[in-house]
């Protein structure tokens, strides 16, 4: 399934990626760092929905209380809510 989220308090602006068989995939970010953020879809590409979120959540950047990281965790969480 195909999922759009969008961030709050992050240069990236939207997280797009795909959930299949409760693994992540496809994952894009829209605006922010796009070195870094391309590494993060890379890194998690096939990996379990929660073990990405565990990893993820709670990263900050710069002093602010989220990151573009943290924001994934979210945006997954959500799917797991819904689901």
């Amino acid at each position: 399934m195909h999922y759009s989220y969008k961030t709050k308090g992050t240069c990236s602006r939207l997280i797009e990626f795909d959930v299949i068989d409760n693994t992540v995939h496809n994952v894009k970010f829209i605006c922010g760092c796009d070195g870094n953020l391309t590494g993060i879809g890379r890194l998690v590409e096939g990996m379990i929905l929660d073990d990405v979120i565990h990893k993820l959540e709670g990263i900050s950047c710069d002093g602010k209380p989220t990151s573009c990281p943290d924001q994934l965790s979210k945006a997954l969480k959500s799917v797991k809510i819904e689901g």
